[in-house]
């Protein structure tokens, strides 16, 4: 599978099917048999994926032992919100954290994905990402912005990174994001190529809805079937330089969950290879 993905960036990041893209309440055998079956090279798994597998019965070295059976791993972990105040840091957040950091440690993961859905003032977030990139002691924290949160856009998610000043964060790229954001390929521009440590691929429909989040968490579309450009910024990220750890498929799709979990894979997985077929085809 990593042929697909060498196409654009060099090094041939794996292609993972991130966590959301199956729905909330997947079992782990299942969501790792799914992506295997459908050609992702990985699987990304949340907090709460993570502790359903626990109270199934399986560790750490089980869950590494199945994926490894279906000869993928999980590739990417998430996902750390509420860090931006101590307020918001209650008993329920620290827990989460404290797991996401085991994860990404135990599954061997570099970096871990993080947003703010809160809007404290720029200067009290950036001082929080420093703080949490310090707790993360050397994991990379790969800040994601959303047009709906306190990192709206990217040149807020860049400014944050620059200011904190921590070698061990990143940025996240997500398709849907940037599309809503009324992002175009001159926002790479002062953005350093090597910061961005992950890509995320899915597409948007032609007319927002209305609360922005409810699209973004239940209404996207798989890559090259909406109006988001996904190939374009595939490209605007080749020829910015960009070399991602991971090339991620998140669709958060109602409807394409409903279909199944091997459906949704398949669907998924035959999207984001045409899209990069498709970007490697314009690319310079």
């Amino acid at each position: 599978m990593g042929s697909s993905t060498e196409r654009v960036f060099p090094g041939a990041p794996p292609l993972v099917l991130s966590s959301y893209s199956l729905g909330t309440t997947v079992g782990f055998e299942d969501r790792v048999r799914a992506a295997a079956a459908a050609g992702f090279d990985g699987i990304g798994l949340r907090a709460e994926n993570y502790w359903d597998a626990i109270r199934d019965g399986l560790d750490d070295d089980t869950m590494k032992a199945v994926a490894a059976r279906h000869g993928i791993a999980v590739l990417e972990v998430e996902y750390l919100t509420a860090w931006g105040t101590p307020a918001d840091r209650d008993a329920a957040q620290q827990e989460k954290e404290r797991t996401v950091f085991h994860m990404a440690r135990a599954f061997g993961v570099g970096h871990l994905n993080t947003g703010l859905l809160e809007k404290p003032p720029l200067d009290v977030v950036t001082r929080a990402f420093a703080e949490l990139c310090d707790r993360a002691d050397g994991l990379t924290v790969a800040l994601e912005f959303m047009p709906y949160s306190g990192v709206p856009d990217l040149a807020t998610a860049w400014r944050i990174l620059d200011a904190a000043g921590r070698a061990n964060s990143g940025l996240i790229v997500d398709v849907w994001h940037w599309a809503r954001a009324g992002s175009a390929p001159s926002d790479l521009d002062g953005v350093p190529p090597e910061r961005i440590v992950a890509v995320q691929l899915c597409d948007v429909s032609e007319h927002p809805m209305e609360p922005l989040r409810a699209e973004s968490l239940g209404h996207r579309l798989p890559p090259g079937h909406g109006f988001g450009d996904p190939v374009g910024l595939l490209r605007a990220l080749h020829e910015h330089g960009v070399e991602p750890r991971v090339v991620a498929v998140e669709v958060i799709s109602d409807e394409l969950v409903a279909r199944g979990v091997d459906t949704a894979a398949t669907v998924l997985g035959e999207a984001a290879r045409d899209a990069l077929i498709d970007a490697a085809e314009g690319a310079h």
